[in-house]
C-alpha cells in the first residue's frame, strides 16, 4: 500500500468530517462528536496540526493536535486526538504512522510535550505513559497519558480547548 501523510487542505474538510464519523461509528467510549470537535478546533484557530493519510488520492485517516493548558503554567504542551482511520483501513498501521508523524511535527515545532486519552497498551509503543502528576478530571488516570520532549514533566490539571465541550 502506497500511503502519503500530509497536512490537510481546505478541500479535505468534508472528507475528514465523514471519515471521523465513520471511524467512531461503532467505537466504544465515544460521544460521536469527534468530527464536531475537529471542526470547532479548526474554526477557532486551535487546530495546530491536522494531518491526513492518503492512499490513491483518497483520504483514509486523520489526526488532530491542539494546545492544552496545564494549571502549573507549563507552556507549549499539546493534546493528540481525535485520531481516526476509516474502518476498512483500520489495523494496517495507518494510525501508528499518523501518530508518529504528528509527534515528529510537534518536536519540529519545539513543543514541550503531548498528552492524550487512549488505550495504554496501544500508546505506550510511542512513549506515552500515565503520569500521576498530570490529571485530566473525570478520566481514569491510566488512560490519560503523556510524552515529554524535554526533561520536565509538568504537574497539575490539564484542560483541553473549549472545542472539546461540544
Amino acid at each position: 500500500m502506497n500511503m502519503k501523510i500530509r497536512q490537510e487542505v481546505a478541500s479535505d474538510v468534508e472528507t475528514i468530517r465523514f471519515l471521523i464519523s465513520e471511524a467512531f461509528l461503532n467505537a466504544p467510549h465515544t460521544s460521536h462528536t469527534e468530527h464536531v470537535i475537529v471542526d470547532a478546533l479548526r474554526n477557532s484557530g486551535n487546530l495546530t496540526i491536522s494531518l491526513v493519510a492518503e492512499v490513491n488520492c483518497q483520504v483514509i485517516g486523520h489526526v488532530a493536535i491542539s494546545p492544552v493548558s496545564i494549571s502549573d503554567g507549563s507552556q507549549n504542551w499539546y493534546g493528540l486526538g481525535p485520531i481516526a482511520v476509516i474502518p476498512e483501513y483500520q489495523g494496517r498501521g495507518i494510525g501508528s504512522q499518523l501518530v508518529e508523524q504528528a509527534l515528529a511535527s510537534l518536536r519540529d515545532r519545539g513543543a514541550s510535550g503531548c498528552v492524550l486519552v487512549g488505550n495504554p497498551e496501544y500508546y505506550s509503543r510511542f512513549g506515552f505513559k500515565a503520569e500521576p502528576s498530570l490529571v485530566l478530571p473525570n478520566i481514569p488516570p491510566e488512560y490519560f497519558q503523556v510524552i515529554s520532549f524535554g526533561t520536565r514533566i509538568p504537574s497539575g490539571i490539564v484542560s483541553y480547548h473549549e472545542s472539546f465541550n461540544v
